[in-house]
């Protein structure tokens, strides 16, 4: 049998079923929403009242007590209920129940529809702002760090195998690069996010002589939405942003990632800090990188948030739809996540102990000058390069098979694969020149990389 207990509505009608109640509501999500939806209603009222729409009286009445309903809120002295449907019906009830019908007066030239995307591009504009705050304080780090350690000397990778001689510095500044990218696009994706949807109501705008500029204005949008359908329906503003910060947990995954290689043992070119790794339960001589590790995890999250907003809106007719209102758990858990993951990944870069003798050492193994071999055939005898590529080839096999590294194999050996060879190859081959003779632009010299650690420097002042 039905349980016909109902609740009402502000919207009226049939009283919902309890059950349908409850699984309609949104305030247990959007409650996190208050600051927003306050401010929103505040700048309504005010515009309300400088076009004449309600008086004066009614208009400063609103405010007063929006306002006092912020600062309870705010200091716990009033607590959300959370048996109201969502967090615009909780406040505009809390200012009826005060005031009577002069609050009933606030709702006039609005609807839910412009109200709650109002609200959350308020909220998410302030997250990009903190984001981008956390990503810059980040790359303050990795540019400390490539100052401290310009002089450290390591492998560089390719397939995870020991490649070219590379500064530490550098690989710093390579991430450095990633985050500043990631700022750059938050910045760019803010301009869409700032645009105010309030006054374009249910979907079609209103009759009333509203000013929606100056509501923009006083909520700090930089503009106004050009079409009323568009305004209530487009979600592309949430989209977007999960996408940006989606590449920003890739980033801070591949960071990650290299933290939990090179704190292993097989690497150990860095000790982590012991306030961000955790001992093993039975285990006493190990210390694990968790932080790292679920930090690279968290990234599967906002990967699934960015999928799951994605199919949310994939097949909405327009205008609004109530899918929409899956946008917030998507969104939030997305946000919180990366701020999360960017809080405690700057202190622990911050803290870690760079081991440049491992580092070093790991240069003289894998043949990682052995480029630089071919480079003096071509470059110093002439020799062209797919050749001086196959001589050095075979250098490199003899030198495996027997026990030497190109800085030690004798020259009347180098001299059985090419009469060319003389004395000026082991200058080629040491492991400190073949790294500063890379001083191209954007290379690994230390002279270039100085130059990187400069711009980068600079370009944390705009």
């Amino acid at each position: 049998m039905a349980d016909k207990k109902g609740v009402p509505k502000i919207w009226g009608g049939v009283n919902l079923d309890h059950r349908a109640d409850k699984f309609n509501a949104s305030i247990n999500t959007d409650k996190k929403l208050w600051r927003e939806d306050i401010k929103g209603s505040i700048a309504h009222a005010t515009m309300l009242k400088s076009t004449g729409i309600i008086s004066d009286c009614d208009a400063d009445t609103i405010v007063l007590t929006l306002s006092t309903i912020y600062k309870e809120i705010d200091s716990g002295k009033l607590s959300i209920d959370t048996t109201a449907e969502d967090i615009h019906s909780f406040v505009e009830a809390t200012l009826i129940a005060r005031i009577g019908d002069i609050g009933k007066k606030l709702h006039v030239a609005r609807s839910r529809n412009d109200q709650t995307v109002t609200d959350l591009r308020l909220y998410v504009a302030g997250e990009i702002i903190k984001i981008k705050d956390a990503l810059t304080i980040l790359m303050k780090v990795l540019v400390n760090k490539a100052i401290e350690n310009l002089d450290a000397i390591m492998p560089g990778y390719t397939h995870l195998q020991r490649a070219q001689p590379v500064l530490f510095a550098q690989y710093l500044l390579a991430y450095f690069e990633m985050f500043y990218r990631d700022r750059d696009r938050l910045n760019d994706t803010f301009k869409r996010v700032n645009i105010s949807p309030l006054g374009a109501c249910a979907l079609a705008g209103t009759s009333f002589p509203i000013n929606r500029t100056y509501t923009a204005e006083l909520l700090k949008f930089d503009t106004v939405s050009r079409n009323s359908v568009d305004s209530v329906s487009d979600r592309d503003f949430v989209i977007e942003t999960i996408a940006d910060l989606a590449i920003v947990m890739m980033h801070i995954s591949r960071l990650s990632e290299e933290i939990i290689l090179w704190n292993s043992h097989e690497f150990k070119f860095i000790d982590l800090d012991e306030k961000f790794s955790t001992g093993s339960s039975i285990m006493p001589q190990k210390r694990n990188p968790d932080i790292a590790e679920l930090s690279r995890g968290k990234t599967g999250r906002v990967y699934g948030d960015l999928f799951a907003i994605l199919t949310v809106m994939k097949g909405l007719p327009l205008s609004y739809n109530k899918d929409m209102q899956e946008d917030k758990d998507i969104i939030f858990d997305a946000i919180d996540t990366t701020k999360a993951c960017l809080e405690v990944l700057s202190p622990m870069l911050e803290g870690l102990r760079i081991i440049k003798e491992n580092m070093l050492n790991a240069t003289e193994k894998g043949f990682i000058n052995a480029t630089d071999c071919a480079d003096y055939l071509t470059s110093c005898k002439g020799v062209p390069f797919r050749e001086a590529y196959d001589i050095t080839k075979k250098i490199v096999e003899y030198c495996s098979a027997n026990g030497f590294v190109l800085e030690s194999l004798p020259l009347e050996i180098y001299r059985t694969f090419s009469t060319l060879i003389d004395n000026d190859i082991y200058e080629a081959v040491n492991m400190l020149n073949c790294l500063n003779h890379r001083n191209s632009q954007g290379g690994t010299s230390k002279q270039s990389v100085k130059h990187q650690i400069d711009v980068a420097i600079e370009l944390l002042k705009t």
